[in-house]
């Protein structure tokens, strides 16, 4: 479980989120979303304990963020950066996966066998150079590099950059699968599309807090707190909106097909 209690967060002065709290269940999928600059890379770095709060208490995992060490929180969240060159720094695909698992595993059978299952589920050339591939598959070997330890959370910072839409349904449905088998997934993300195909949760953030905090569908449908968020509804909420109340509630182009397929049978 994680449990943000009056969390507030400034860099020197200048307050970037101020008394948030909330707790997000184990299993949970949750979305954060919100304008440029409103908080939401900062508030990922907290989940992790990259950042201390100014004030107030965070537990993850039993752990107080305050206390713990960075490492030791390693061991129960994976963190994907925004910008995977942070994150890289191996020669070779293998040797980058491998390089977090030797950190927490002394097995070598063990860390041999991560290596070659996480290799053949993403599709990665063992002995390429990471920084000879393009910016999304290096996206790619950073994440799988995370989900080859195992986490039981996971932390992602738009994990989908510089993906095109197949590599993007592909990352989608591999986390969608830790996620149906109980990793928590925690996960900033810009286009409100793939957030309402894959998100039961989320957080809206601006004006240094929580602007909302609800189920997806929820969300989606509150034009008034998008707005507030500078955010645009996905374009199916926007067309089930306008087609009235028969419609009220879906998100994804499988539900409005599902949706007019019943009603021509009707």
């Amino acid at each position: 479980m994680i449990k943000f209690s009056n969390v507030s967060f400034a860099y020197d002065k200048n307050k970037i989120l101020e008394n948030i709290s909330f707790t997000i269940e184990k299993g949970e999928f949750v979305a954060i979303v919100g304008r440029n600059g409103a908080g939401k890379t900062t508030l990922m770095k907290l989940f992790n304990g990259l950042l201390k709060p100014t004030s107030g208490n965070i537990t993850i995992a039993n752990l107080d963020t305050k206390q713990a060490k960075t490492s030791e929180l390693a061991k129960h969240v994976g963190f994907l950066f925004q910008n995977p060159d942070r994150q890289i720094c191996q020669n070779t695909v293998k040797d980058e996966i491998a390089f977090g698992l030797k950190c927490v595993l002394d097995d070598k059978n063990e860390i041999e066998r991560r290596c070659k299952e996480t290799i053949e589920r993403f599709g990665f050339p063992a002995d390429k150079d990471p920084f000879s591939m393009s910016r999304g598959e290096r996206q790619k070997v950073a994440l799988a590099s995370i989900i080859a330890l195992s986490p039981e959370i996971l932390v992602l910072d738009e994990p989908t950059t510089g993906l095109d839409y197949k590599e993007c349904m592909h990352i989608m449905n591999i986390i969608e699968e830790l996620n149906q088998r109980g990793t928590t997934v925690i996960m900033v993300c810009h286009d409100m599309e793939l957030v309402s195909d894959f998100a039961k949760r989320v957080m809206v953030i601006g004006e240094k807090g929580i602007l909302e905090d609800d189920t997806c569908n929820k969300v989606m449908v509150n034009s008034s707190i998008l707005k507030r968020a500078s955010l645009a509804a996905p374009q199916i909420a926007e067309l089930a909106i306008r087609l009235g109340n028969d419609f009220q509630g879906v998100l994804t182009i499988d539900e409005m097909t599902e949706k007019i397929e019943s009603r021509c049978k009707a």
